[in-house]
């Protein structure tokens, strides 16, 4: 438990109406989206860099660890409290602070909501491409600390790709800026990369600018079913191979296509072994030819069928299907190991092929989909956690798949970072030398081990 005097000058920081120690206040931020649970000692919602600032000079002081949360979306575990301590919300820092129209930037808190933001640049007619699933409520700064992706990293790349620079609190207390909001810019070490996908363990991001784009003009959006991953992995390729970049391409595997069916009831083609969907944009007499060659492909991939959306109904519809899949799938099981290796583009069909082995050894029930235009696939072991044996048997399954993704040239992590879910598995991918170098880094910004402590890293707090 911590001290009377510890709260009451955290109280004096951030003021009364924004700490909560009550068991029962500190219990809604105690877990995130792998339902793990560590309960905080306390949550502060600060307004900004100052306040952030005096809370890390008082854990320094205190020695007690600090950990930054955003909406709690992430699937690693890497927001959770795992030490106790104070979680420093940034749901208070929540304002687009300028949308430079002439400049193509903006300046925005960490606590903005991805859709909301998205939502206000594209009213203005721009364009900020990053796009995960849980765009509905995941925050830019999450978005920042774990490098977020989503459907369009194939033609238009990650959260790094648009973070021009940042207002980062560091665990000691200081506050600096990194990068600038010119597109160039190389004046020292490019902190502002290291920064993004730190998964909050370098600092607290209190401002960040990012670059934006101009908004397409024509979206086209189909939806080609196949008789075979193999098929669909195919095509996948061919389009890409054809000097293609569609904005996006998803594959959908026929576990996750019956449950996404059965859970909207909107007509996906169940009798299929997998579907991609597909959009492309940009100047509308471009993403029609573009949109009807992508068609042929499919058609000569042995797709069963290819149906363009006709409105942005249809568009809305075959989106929902898409972002419904995590959702749908309790009714293969109640509880999931949620995981999301990459591998080569064209290796994908090894990887699923490999994966339905591993399920059929551990006799497992796995649901597969993704982003096929850049080889992401995430993997869902699904289980009762209950069943001791089936969780055994999961956790087996887990680390075969990962070896698997190795052997075929891929990363364990494509878009949900290590966290702790992974923690034990980095090794696998990382030398030893290259995890020293990475420590060190951690140990020269935060020499104490206060910020978010127990995460990327086996050995906790070094």
């Amino acid at each position: 438990m911590f001290s009377q005097n510890i709260i009451k000058e955290l109280t004096n920081i951030v003021g009364r109406d924004n700490i909560l120690t009550k068991r029962e206040d500190l219990i809604c931020y105690s877990y995130d989206a792998t339902n793990q649970k560590f309960l905080p000692d306390v949550v502060v919602f600060p307004r900004g860099a100052e306040e952030i600032s005096l809370i890390l000079k008082m854990a320094n002081f205190e020695d007690f660890p600090v950990i930054p949360r955003g909406a709690g979306s992430g699937f690693s575990g890497g927001s959770l409290p795992v030490e106790g301590g104070v979680v420093v919300s940034l749901e208070r820092m929540n304002r687009i602070l300028n949308i430079d129209t002439e400049n193509l930037t903006a300046v925005v808190e960490p606590g903005v909501v991805t859709g909301e933001f998205q939502a206000e640049v594209e009213s203005l007619g721009l364009f900020y491409p990053p796009d995960p699933s849980s765009l509905k409520f995941c925050t830019i700064g999450g978005n920042v600390a774990e490098c977020a992706g989503g459907p369009r990293a194939v033609k238009y790349g990650v959260t790094k790709d648009y973070v021009l620079g940042l207002e980062v609190v560091l665990p000691t207390g200081e506050t600096i800026n990194t990068g600038a909001q010119t597109l160039k810019g190389v004046v020292g070490y490019d902190l502002t990369k290291l920064f993004v996908g730190s998964e909050g363990t370098l600092g607290i991001v209190t401002k960040i600018i990012l670059k934006l784009l101009p908004l397409p003009a024509t979206t086209k959006t189909m939806l080609a079913a196949f008789p075979d991953m193999k098929n669909a992995a195919r095509a996948a390729s061919s389009i890409i191979s054809s000097k293609i970049i569609p904005s996006t391409m998803e594959f959908i595997d026929k576990n996750c296509v019956k449950c996404v069916e059965d859970y909207l009831n909107i007509g996906l083609p169940i009798d299929t072994d997998a579907i991609l969907l597909i959009e492309t944009d940009g100047d509308k007499d471009l993403a029609e030819k573009e949109a009807d060659a992508m068609r042929k492909i499919c058609l000569d991939n042995s797709a069963i069928e290819v149906k363009t959306a006709k409105d942005k109904r249809e568009v809305k519809e075959l989106w929902k299907a898409r972002r419904a899949i995590s959702p749908s799938l309790k009714k293969l099981n109640p509880d999931k190991i949620n995981e999301d290796i990459v591998v080569p583009r064209n290796k994908i069909p090894d990887a699923i092929a490999g994966i339905q082995k591993i399920a059929e050894k551990y006799n497992l029930t796995i649901a597969n989909f993704g982003h096929a235009g850049d080889g992401n696939i995430h993997v869902n072991v699904m289980i009762d956690k209950s069943n001791k044996d089936e969780l055994s048997n999961a956790q087996k399954a887990v680390e075969e798949i990962f070896k698997l993704t190795l052997n075929l040239g891929g990363t364990i992590s494509g878009e949900h970072g290590i966290g702790i879910s992974k923690m034990p598995y980095i090794g696998m991918e990382l030398s030893p030398a290259a995890i020293d170098v990475m420590k060190r880094v951690k140990q020269v910004f935060d020499p104490k081990g206060i910020l978010n402590p127990g995460k990327i890293f086996p050995k906790g707090r070094e």
